[in-house]
């Protein structure tokens, strides 16, 4: 039978263990975006019901192309445009395909337009 003293030791490590849990379970970020992203050697099996592709032109220059269409879409009415497309889904879902040299804050400025409207994600990679 364990006596007092060892009872109160469990006790302390165990209130500790909890505080450590409590304490690294709120360094967590709930609010991050959900990403599915594809390994490049596999497949996905999530199917985007469209595409949003981000063009580099150098110069501080990007493009954004729905569906693969040639003719670039605005980003003030990029939201619009998936908004229209992906309406009538239902588990909407897009991906993104941005050329290597786009910046990470062109493609988190078309995540969060997913955020907003509880979408999911595909980033595109190429395959190894």
């Amino acid at each position: 039978m364990l006596s007092d003293t060892a009872m109160s030791s469990m006790t302390d490590l165990v209130f500790l263990l909890l505080i450590f849990f409590l304490i690294t379970s709120t360094l967590v970020n709930p609010n991050a975006l959900k990403l599915l992203l594809p390994k490049s050697t596999g497949q996905v099996s999530a199917k985007p019901a469209m595409t949003v592709s981000i063009k580099d032109w150098g110069n501080d220059t990007y493009t954004y192309h729905l569906n693969g269409n040639e003719t670039p879409t605005p980003f003030v009415d990029l939201e619009d445009g998936i908004v229209s497309m992906l309406q009538d889904q239902d588990d909407p879902t897009f991906s993104i395909y941005a050329d290597e040299s786009v910046p990470i804050k062109e493609v988190v400025a078309v995540m969060n337009i997913a955020k907003r409207n509880h979408y999911k994600v595909i980033l595109a990679t190429q395959p190894e």
